[in-house]
């Protein structure tokens, strides 16, 4: 006769046994290695065969994205997190017109910044305003869109009704939180301040101005002028936000850096194209962007418009850049290696000098052409042409 003992005994062993064996099945099984002797039932399909042969999540976010600034390429982001490709709409000329008011930049510049967001896979243009129930089977059909994605604002149409309100019903909407410290609105304030600053020295006004639109008061420099609406804005940089933006690799040991460098403020479709074409100069594109200081004592005390984080944002937002340098210098020179902040100087021998904003002096050209650093750079005509020649950029940053 087996005892009580010996039974209970048995049975620990034989289960330690069967965990240990499915224990080993399931690793086999993850690592997508076939599972031995056909166990499984045709489970052993290799996973990773499963995961690729899984339909992707799409998902679907329109906009007006007008005056694009981070905030849109944090919503984007947003969005894109929700699923495995992002389907972005751009709303018309005409609907944002019968629904806000006209926009300031046209439909066609307004696609070449959403196409220029990293997040973004494809783009419809000529979205409508409002998720209409045609053209949600559209999306759903014709474009396979899982979810409707939208910020946690509002979005009332003229008539007092929601415009997500159809996608909500259908039971494929998702939301986002919408980005704090900036908007459209808040930029054209930014811009308005700017216009007065330049001309008019009346205190009293300028500070009623800001704080309409800024809500608090700008601080003196010492020549008696005031610093720029920047100064005043509430967007709080983090670590994180800026890491969530990064790209989070840097150069090859055998990859061609590309340095360009500028103020980018109020990032537009020139300066997308500008880095477009700096990148395809080489296999990394690094952008240097100069601090608030620096741009106020080159441009003006008005500028820059959006402070230095903001505008880093921006760039890095953009799917042509690999890495920023966030208060670049305005002249470069090989300490900036030594320190650091270039990557290999002697490797980023292509170097833009580009000048967003006030174009590279005569003399920077033939010293950058001596020592053989500056690659062309035309975004006009044929092209560009490597070589030790400078084709400096005379535009507003």
């Amino acid at each position: 006769m087996v005892s009580e003992q010996e039974k209970i005994v048995g049975s620990c062993l034989f289960g330690a046994a069967t965990a240990v064996i499915g224990a080993s099945l399931l690793h086999l099984y993850w690592k997508g290695e076939p599972l031995p002797l056909g166990l499984g039932l045709g489970l052993g399909l290799p996973w990773r065969r499963f995961r690729q042969q899984r339909k992707p999540v799409r998902v679907y976010m329109d906009g007006c994205f007008d005056m694009m600034h981070y905030g849109h390429c944090n919503a984007l982001r947003q969005a894109r997190a929700l699923g495995d490709q992002l389907v972005v709409g751009v709303v018309s000329d005409e609907e944002i017109i019968a629904n806000k008011g006209p926009p300031v930049t046209p439909l066609h510049e307004r696609m070449i910044m959403v196409k220029a967001v990293k997040w973004v896979d494809e783009v419809i243009p000529d979205a409508p305003y409002a998720i209409t129930e045609d053209f949600m089977k559209r999306l759903f059909v014709e474009y396979q869109i899982d979810y409707i994605i939208h910020g946690d604002d509002p979005c009332v149409l003229p008539d007092g009704t929601d415009a997500y309100a159809l996608a909500k019903k259908a039971g494929r909407y998702k939301q986002i939180k919408r980005t704090e410290g900036v908007s459209s609105t808040d930029i054209v304030g930014r811009m308005l301040l700017c216009v007065r600053e330049r001309s008019i020295n009346d205190s009293h006004n300028h500070s009623s101005l800001q704080r309409q639109f800024s809500h608090g008061h700008s601080p003196k420099f010492e020549d008696g002028g005031y610093a720029a609406a920047t100064r005043v804005t509430h967007f709080l940089p983090t670590s994180r936000r800026i890491v969530q933006f990064s790209n989070g690799k840097g150069p090859g040991p055998d990859q061609r850096i590309i340095y360009i460098d500028g103020a980018f403020d109020l990032f537009h479709a020139g300066h997308v194209e500008i880095l477009r074409v700096a990148r395809e100069l080489g296999d990394f594109l690094l952008v240097g962007i100069h601090n608030d200081q620096t741009i106020s004592a080159k441009r003006g005390a008005h500028r820059p418009i959006m402070n230095l984080h903001e505008r880093s944002l921006s760039v890095l937002a953009c799917r042509y850049v690999d890495e920023v340098i966030i208060g670049a210098p305005w002249e470069v020179s090989k300490d900036m290696s030594h320190e650091g902040t270039v990557p290999e100087w002697d490797a980023a021998r292509f170097r833009i000098s580009s000048r967003q904003g006030r174009g590279a002096t005569r003399k920077e050209v033939r010293n950058s052409q001596k020592r053989g650093k500056v690659a062309t750079l035309s975004t006009k005509g044929q092209g560009h042409k490597k070589g030790k020649k400078d084709a400096s950029e005379k535009g507003e940053g």
